[in-house]
């Protein structure tokens, strides 16, 4: 059982550095690296609302007091239905510590209590085993493969769906996380 302490927190000023690092390094995000995006970018989202919206967020994965990364959430529909898709994204340091699944645990807690949301839904690459291990131990459920969802590398490949329903078992988070 890991000792580190894990929360979400709003983003600060100071976590800007970190968002321009994964828009301007490659690789830094891993797969997901999709090609140099605007620096500058990130302070002009902070500026508009914190990066609190309505239809998409981003909170800080802080980790015994030191940003570790980040976690997103967008709304989506099927119909008139709304629901949630998050993502995470950790520097490499902090891969691969249990620090994920807690993070992505700890967020569908967060958006399951404050919205009216009965689905969380996240992909992923089929390739990327660390996470799908770790979806699994947030409480998620694999779904099924959306074939040629992603342009990456050149190529059309597929993605994993994964989901998590407000009723669902919630996983055995460790106390001091919460």
């Amino acid at each position: 059982m890991s000792t580190l302490e894990v929360r979400l927190r709003p983003v600060a000023e100071d976590d800007l550095a970190m968002f321009r690092r994964f828009v301007t390094e490659p690789g830094l995000i891993g797969l997901d690296w999709t090609g140099f995006r605007d620096a500058q970018a990130p302070a002009r989202r902070y500026a508009t609302d914190g990066y609190l919206g309505e239809a998409d967020s981003r909170v800080i994965v802080e980790v015994d007091g030191t940003a570790a990364g980040f976690m997103s959430w967008l709304a989506q529909g099927f119909g008139v239905s709304r629901y949630w898709e998050i993502g995470i994204a950790l520097l490499p340091d902090w891969r691969g510590r249990g620090i994920g699944w807690r993070a992505q645990a700890m967020l569908c807690d967060y958006l399951f209590t404050h919205t009216p949301a009965e689905r969380i839904q996240a992909t992923t690459h089929p390739e990327n085993i660390a996470e799908q291990k770790s979806l699994e131990k947030a409480g998620f459920t694999l779904e099924g493969v959306l074939r040629a969802v992603e342009f990456r590398a050149g190529q059309w490949r597929d993605g994993w769906m994964y989901s998590r329903l407000r009723n669902d078992p919630p996983p055995a988070i460790h106390r001091a996380t919460r």
